[in-house]
């Protein structure tokens, strides 16, 4: 499960240089020990502009009726899943192999996103996915003039 929320990492210390402890704290067990086996997840990048939040994955290889994405009680999932089966013929046997590749990613979807408003378009192995901010969330910017 994700938040979006603004990222506020740890201080150096002494013990932990050059933000070592963030990078353990913000990596996941398949990083660690490999991802064979373990469901893979995809790459998110989630940047937040004026307006909205952009939620970029990177999925090469699924088709967009392979994705699925809910919002329920201030969530937001996306979860894939496609299948892909081969076949070879030879003269003495037939080899058949069947792969399965799926993956569930949630978020925790902030107060000031409009859940009626979010959209998704899939394009060259990326799905992005648009989170509108409330009218009342977005704050102008001010102009003061210098006297």
């Amino acid at each position: 499960m994700t938040s979006i929320a603004k990222f506020r990492p740890f201080p150096t210390t002494k013990f932990f240089p050059n933000g070592l402890f963030d990078e353990f704290l913000n990596r996941s067990i398949g990083d660690f020990i490999g991802s064979d086996g373990l469901v893979n997840q995809p790459a998110v990048n989630i940047l937040e502009t004026a307006t909205s939040f952009e939620l970029e994955f990177a999925a090469p290889g699924f088709e967009k009726q392979d994705f699925s994405l809910n919002v329920e009680q201030d969530y937001l999932t996306v979860s894939a899943q496609r299948e892909n089966k081969q076949e070879e013929t030879n003269e003495r046997y037939t080899r058949r192999e069947f792969r399965f590749d799926s993956f569930k990613r949630s978020f925790k979807l902030p107060a000031t996103v409009n859940q009626d408003a979010v959209s998704a378009v899939y394009n060259n192995g990326v799905l992005q996915v648009t989170l509108p901010k409330k009218e009342e969330a977005t704050t102008p910017v001010k102009t003061i003039a210098i006297s």
